[in-house]
């Protein structure tokens, strides 16, 4: 679990493919200051597990589905991405629930500046867009966002300097792909929803469960 608060921009020192799955090895400082194997650290929004470390470096395996749904296929030697360890049961909450398990892509059309923020307009699918809510949370590239815009395709957030200070979001031009998930509760309520009549009859508790369950 994350909350979208961005500890460090890392960089990508290695990606080593290996058939359709690929190595990540990242520079970094802060987050591999307690760090242990089989640790978790979000990559631009990417819940990975750390495999290798070293006193400047940690690398992590991409398996084939997290580069189908996500933009980390996109990522070169040099790049730099936002980094954050799983949240720790002591530490203060500041952003939302974040999992780590992207939901998909969205792409950068529109970057305006206005006083001391800066609007991103992200386009992404109309069926992450159902997921949403004007003012609600949404993480993208991992960071924790409210959303100020809304339509069946198309979200806007803002940044304020600092985030934008602490986040690889300055480099993002129109036309750059990031990484969205939507907001954790707001999935579960959506889904509970829509549910299909023959989902929600599957679900009930009746007679005849308890009886094929031992009952």
């Amino acid at each position: 679990m994350f909350t979208g608060i961005i500890e460090e921009v890392g960089t990508i020192l290695d990606m080593k493919k290996a058939g359709s799955a690929m190595s990540l090895v990242i520079q970094s400082n802060k987050v591999i200051e307690d760090v242990k194997l089989g640790d978790s650290i979000a990559v631009n929004g990417v819940c990975l597990t750390v495999n290798e470390f070293g006193s400047s470096s940690f690398t992590a395996d991409v398996m084939l589905e997290t580069l189908k749904a996500t933009s980390l296929g996109t990522l070169k030697k040099g790049s730099r991405v936002n980094l954050e360890r799983a949240m720790a049961a002591n530490g203060r909450f500041g952003g939302h629930m974040v999992s780590g398990h992207v939901d998909g892509t969205a792409s950068i059309v529109r970057i305006e500046k206005a006083a001391n923020t800066v609007y991103y307009d992200l386009k992404l699918d109309p069926s992450l867009a159902k997921m949403l809510v004007l003012k609600g949370s949404i993480a993208v590239d991992g960071v924790s966002l409210t959303i100020f815009g809304l339509t069946e395709d198309q979200v806007t957030v803002s940044l304020i300097p600092h985030t934008l200070d602490e986040t690889i979001f300055p480099a993002k031009k129109v036309g750059s792909i990031v990484n969205i998930e939507c907001d954790m509760i707001g999935k579960y309520i959506y889904r509970f929803l829509h549910q299909t009549k023959q989902e929600k009859q599957a679900q009930a508790l009746t007679e005849a469960f308890f009886k094929e369950n031992g009952f």
